[in-house]
């Protein structure tokens, strides 16, 4: 009898335990740019692999989708932190929603424009008179940036170039209804290159080769929130686990494509296209720790401001970043 009590009061402890244990992990809320991909894979890793549960953290990560914009998701409380492109973050935040970068994973910006061949674009000054297939919703501020450093209007006048708001696709391209469409280094380029067309048939204009690349994929929570100690130790623990999250995923591709394939409920994703997504997305990690380099943030400020931006944004940040969340790492 004695046995048995000493076995259901060890195991009534052992509930209890796990009970406070449950109860003491402090909740995460992420929201991603974009639908579940390789793009995301450091934070699907980190919750497969328990990287966020051996910090403490109960991290719920939602993807995005092309009528979502992140930085109206945080605005109206609904994530803790998000994943965007720094345009679109400092557009925002002259906007009135208090965007700051607590750390900036990806080094590299893999933004591109990609030309039909055949539309003799050799160059961007023979962009003039083109259709450019364009991103909307925070996406279009890099290109709108490129073009006012290049003297070209954006509304379709002789002198410049014609927007075209492109869907989350390469349609405008195949069925050449524009000359020029935007792609990523990691994701629609290839799309193109599976519709068919081959690499010498294509010219294609990296932003960060022409001198107007911009962060991307950073994550940003709210200004007010970093008053709080008790939240930015939260957030050094989130991106603690996070880059952790990383660097396994650059160190085992295949493995972290099948964690995103089984991350993706919809199951739209195959698994070539991811694979060859995290082999293109380790590229623009490069060797970033994930704290945000302030020359690497003047740059793209300064390439916003350069050419005259505006609605990019229309004046130089102050307190857009920040290194607390690094600072109050363990």
């Amino acid at each position: 009898m004695m046995k048995t009590r000493l076995t259901m009061l060890a195991g009534a402890l052992l509930a209890l335990a796990l009970m406070q244990s449950a109860r003491a992990a402090d909740p995460v809320t992420i929201q991603l740019k974009w639908v579940t991909q390789a793009q995301f894979a450091g934070y699907y890793v980190a919750k497969a692999k328990g990287f966020y549960k051996d910090a403490g953290l109960d991290v719920t990560i939602k993807p995005g989708g092309p009528d979502l914009a992140p930085p109206q998701v945080i605005a109206g409380g609904g994530a803790d932190v998000i994943v965007d492109w720094m345009p679109s973050a400092l557009a925002s935040r002259e906007k009135g929603v208090p965007l700051v970068n607590i750390a900036q994973p990806f080094k590299k910006s893999g933004l591109e424009l990609t030309c039909r061949a055949d539309t003799g674009i050799k160059t961007p000054a023979d962009l003039k008179g083109k259709t450019i297939g364009v991103w909307f919703f925070g996406n279009e501020y890099p290109f709108l940036s490129w073009m006012s450093k290049l003297g070209f209007k954006t509304d379709g006048s002789p002198d410049g170039v014609k927007m075209l708001k492109q869907g989350f696709n390469v349609d405008p391209l195949l069925q050449k209804q524009a000359e020029c469409i935007s792609t990523m280094t990691y994701n629609e380029y290839w799309q193109v290159i599976d519709a068919g067309y081959k690499p010498s048939q294509l010219v294609v204009f990296k932003y960060d080769d022409q001198g107007v690349g911009t962060l991307e994929d950073g994550l940003w929570v709210l200004e007010g929130k970093l008053k709080d100690p008790a939240f930015v130790a939260k957030m050094a623990k989130f991106v603690q686990a996070s880059m952790k999250g990383w660097d396994y995923a650059r160190q085992h591709p295949e493995e972290a494509t099948k964690i995103v394939l089984d991350a993706d409920t919809t199951g739209a994703q195959t698994e070539k296209h991811q694979r060859r997504m995290m082999d293109e997305i380790g590229k623009l990690l490069d060797t970033s720790n994930g704290k945000l380099d302030p020359q690497d943030y003047e740059r793209t400020v300064s390439t916003l401001l350069s050419g005259g931006s505006d609605p990019v944004i229309t004046k130089k940040p102050d307190g857009a970043w920040s290194h607390a969340v690094y600072d109050a790492m363990k």
